[in-house]
């Protein structure tokens, strides 16, 4: 079983850590003078000082397994000497990482790849602690990646990749490059061939985009619990009517496939689909298909209230967090910053086309080159956290499916918009 470990919060560099450069910590609490005097070691001194044998488990997705592997001896052979390692790589999914750790945070793996949405949880069960190096991570990452990492300002955990959102894939055999910046064209274009411009309305995940650029608001309220929701606003310049007049008429259109996942690939791969949203996991299979014609670009911009608005996107990151129980915390730290530097996310990328959120890795002509993370990054300033309730999915796939069903029973639009935002809001 794993002890709880405390760290201090140095902010040191690597290459001085092992030398023995001392660190600022924090005061240990105690009741007498002496004790309170006493700083905790520094994080050099902690690695120094655990020198013997270092078993670390780490868990990451199963197509990352070949990976982290490689990146782990790497890691192995840089501190030989140090210490004798003991490192295992075992498969657990970073959507699925949160529940894992919460049946067991000191059986739980010594680090792990999650997604960002888990980071609230994860610090108010105490899985995760501070990190170390604050101001180098910020410097080092963009700027998206260290806010979902962070609550309020402090760091929680190491931004790993910057690619969990989506924008729009299109057949540059059918729309150019200016075309893909209106939806209106692509519809009307996709129509047209007697082809598809697909869209899953089944998940809040995407409908989102509609509503995140009118000064309609949706979020978590304070107690991370319940959502706050403005979706159903009238009176003002575009209102919940707006949008949901909006969606009936995109629905409309002949050349509006609303579909998940699998039915976007299906139609990509079989020619019906010209254009899509979607997001990087899908990048290899439309090159393929697509082949030359293969492009991409932030999401266009959508008819409403007789406005050309920018659709919206959420955006998601992936992170390496340190199990705040690990027996070797320093060391897990280390290997931490080691499998997110510069020289790993690039590494990532070639093997794994997942997008950095270092900065230099996220600039360097390969990833530019990326049509998908390109495009991503284009997309990413209209793009926010998902930081909501669960009581948001439901109603909005309710409200959505209605809408993309042409509203069948005729039902008033404020009405149907009311509902949706009562059902988010609901305690």
């Amino acid at each position: 079983m794993r002890k709880r470990t405390c760290t201090g919060t140095a902010a040191i560099l690597l290459s001085a850590m092992l030398t023995g450069c001392a660190g600022t910590g924090q005061n240990i609490g105690a009741d007498d003078a002496d004790s309170q005097n006493k700083k905790e070691p520094s994080f050099a001194e902690q690695l120094m000082a655990d020198s013997g044998d270092v078993d670390l488990v780490v868990w990451g997705a199963e197509e990352d397994q070949e990976m982290l592997q490689q990146i782990v001896t790497e890691f192995q052979e840089a501190y030989k000497g140090k210490a004798t390692f003991h490192i295992t790589c075992e498969v657990q999914s970073e959507s699925g990482c949160k529940d894992a750790l919460m049946s067991g945070l000191e059986e739980g793996a010594d680090l792990f790849a999650f997604a960002d949405d888990q980071l609230n949880t994860l610090v108010a069960a105490g899985a995760l602690q501070p990190i170390e190096n604050q101001k180098q991570v910020r410097d080092e990452n963009l700027e998206g990646a260290v806010e979902a990492a962070s609550i309020g300002d402090t760091l929680y955990a190491r931004p790993l990749t910057a690619d969990n959102g989506y924008f729009l894939y299109y057949d540059s055999r059918y729309i150019t490059r200016e075309d893909a910046a209106s939806l209106d064209r692509i519809l009307e274009i996709a129509a047209a061939d007697n082809k598809k411009f697909a869209m899953d309305w089944s998940s809040g995940w995407y409908v989102y985009s509609f509503f995140g650029n009118t000064g309609m608001e949706v979020g978590l309220n304070e107690d991370g619990i319940t959502n706050y929701c403005t979706w159903n606003q009238e009176g003002t310049t575009v209102s919940g009517t707006d949008v949901a007049q909006a969606m009936l008429d995109i629905a409309a259109s002949p050349g509006f496939f609303n579909t998940d996942d699998a039915g976007f690939l299906d139609g990509v791969r079989d020619g019906s689909v010209i254009a899509g949203v979607s997001g990087v996991w899908n990048a290899v299979a439309v090159e393929e298909a697509w082949g030359d014609g293969y492009a991409a670009a932030r999401l266009p911009c959508y008819t409403c209230a007789g406005e050309q608005i920018q659709m919206a996107s959420f955006s998601g990151y992936k992170m390496i967090g340190v199990n705040a129980y690990s027996d070797h915390h320093a060391w897990a730290s280390l290997l931490a910053q080691w499998i997110t530097n510069e020289e790993n996310q690039a590494l990532r990328f070639r093997l794994r086309a997942q997008g950095p959120a270092n900065r230099k890795a996220a600039r360097s002509a390969a990833v530019q080159d990326s049509p998908a993370i390109a495009a991503l990054l284009a997309q990413s300033q209209y793009a926010c956290l998902q930081r909501i309730g669960g009581n948001y999915w439901d109603p909005v796939t309710d409200f959505a499916m209605t809408m993309a069903e042409g509203n069948p029973d005729g039902k008033n639009l404020q009405e149907l918009l009311d509902e949706m935002a009562d059902g988010i809001m609901a305690p």
